[in-house]
Parts: structure tokens; C-alpha cells; sequence
């Protein structure tokens, strides 16, 4: 396998499905399946997802939230779509760990660097929730934080879309898409690939990072086993 230890990135919302928000468990069972794949192949994984299926709190400071309060609100929303991943992938046979930024001792770990690696050493699946634990932050800043911290060999951001584009190929035909793009070709070419602090935490630490259609069955398989799949950010 090209890569021995990755951290996924899964965004909330492709959790909903064709649904307006929540949780589909047709997608969760889905996604299981293609994890489990690179799991029984000896991959070492660790997984952050996001929160906006069930609440964004940019969103709710647009409509006279606190911030703060709303970021927190967003932190425990990536909790419960960690324990409904936990679940699914404990439903097919693997191992798996759930360590929250926040304190909650009940459902899950708190987080701990030396005790993660230790876990996935052990072959067991990590789910990082509650993102940083701090307001301000998005969880594609954590996914790089927590990458960094457990030695990841490439951040997995799994998306709707099959990889980077000059446009957004959703609203425009002619946009092309890059099999291979520098961080610094990114950044010259105002593409948005993570937001600002993930990307730049990213490339400071030498993290590649792969953008591919996670919806796409075996994908992540592919991108594991080395074929060109998706966009891959490079130093």
C-alpha cells in the first residue's frame, strides 16, 4: 500500500445523503464498507469528520448567535456524526476508538496524542471529535492537527466533487481539473482546497493532501494502493 497510516477527513454534510439534514444510514453503512476495505489490508486510520448536517456555527452567528456558543454547538454536532461512524464500522466487524477534544467520558476518550498512536499501532480505527476543542477553528483544521500530531503519512479529504478544479465544476462546464497541484500554485491561484490556517498548517509540515469523491465506491482503496485518483496536493 502507498500509504501505511492516513487521516480522513469526511465533512457532515455528505452524511446527510439525499436528505435535508441529519444522518443517512445508507451513506454510513457505505462509507463503512470502503473503509473496512483498506482497514483488512493493514492501513492504520484515523478519521475527523465535520458537522454541518446537523449545525454550522458560522451559520449561526450569521443569524445573531454567538460565535462562540455556535462553534461549540458545531464541536458536539461532530461528536454525535463520530458515534454514528463508530457505530457503523463496529457493525462490520472493526475495532474502533472515539477521542473528543472536550471532555465527555461517558461516550468517549479524551484526546491524547501518545494514546491515539497506540491505537492505531493496534490496528484499531480512530474517530477525533469536538474538532480542536476550540472556537474559530474548522475541522479541516483539526483533520491537519490531529495528522500532524499522530504522524500521518497524507490528509484524505473526501468531497462531492472528483478533485480540485479552476472552477467549480457544480457551476462551471469548462473547469478543468488537476491530477497534481503545488501548494504554492494553489495559493497563487486563489483555489479553495481547505480553509486558510488547515492548508497553510498542512504545507508547513510537508502533509500532502489528497481532494477525491469519497462517494465514489473504492476510491479510497485506489488512492491507498497508489493509482491516480482525485487531485493530490504536493510540497
Amino acid at each position: 500500500m502507498k500509504y501505511k497510516r492516513i487521516l480522513l477527513k469526511l465533512s457532515g454534510e455528505a452524511l446527510m445523503g439525499e436528505r435535508q439534514y441529519g444522518i443517512d444510514p445508507k451513506i454510513l453503512a457505505e462509507y463503512a464498507d470502503d473503509i473496512k476495505q483498506i482497514h483488512d489490508k493493514g492501513v492504520e486510520i484515523a478519521i475527523v469528520i465535520g458537522g454541518g448536517n446537523i449545525f454550522r456555527g458560522v451559520a449561526g452567528a450569521s443569524n445573531g448567535m454567538d460565535r462562540v456558543q455556535g462553534d461549540y454547538m458545531g464541536m458536539l454536532a461532530t461528536v454525535i456524526n463520530g458515534m454514528a461512524l463508530q457505530g457503523a464500522l463496529e457493525d462490520k466487524g472493526m475495532q474502533t476508538r472515539l477521542q473528543t477534544a472536550l471532555k465527555i467520558e461517558a461516550i468517549a476518550e479524551p484526546y491524547i496524542k501518545r494514546r491515539a498512536v497506540r491505537h492505531l499501532e493496534k490496528g484499531r480505527i480512530v474517530i477525533f471529535g469536538a474538532g480542536t476543542g476550540n472556537p474559530y477553528f474548522t475541522t479541516d483544521t483539526a483533520a491537519v492537527l490531529r495528522g500532524v500530531e499522530v504522524d500521518a503519512d497524507v490528509i484524505l479529504k473526501g468531497t462531492r466533487v472528483d478533485g480540485i478544479y479552476t472552477a467549480d465544476p457544480e457551476k462551471d462546464t469548462s473547469a478543468v481539473k488537476f491530477d497534481y497541484i503545488s501548494f504554492e500554485d494553489v495559493l497563487k491561484k486563489g483555489l479553495n482546497v481547505m480553509d486558510t490556517t488547515a492548508f497553510t498548517l498542512s504545507q508547513e509540515n510537508k502533509l500532502p493532501i489528497v481532494v477525491f469523491d469519497m462517494n465514489t465506491k473504492g476510491n479510497l482503496l485506489k488512492i491507498c494502493e497508489g493509482e491516480n485518483v482525485g487531485t493530490v496536493v504536493h510540497i
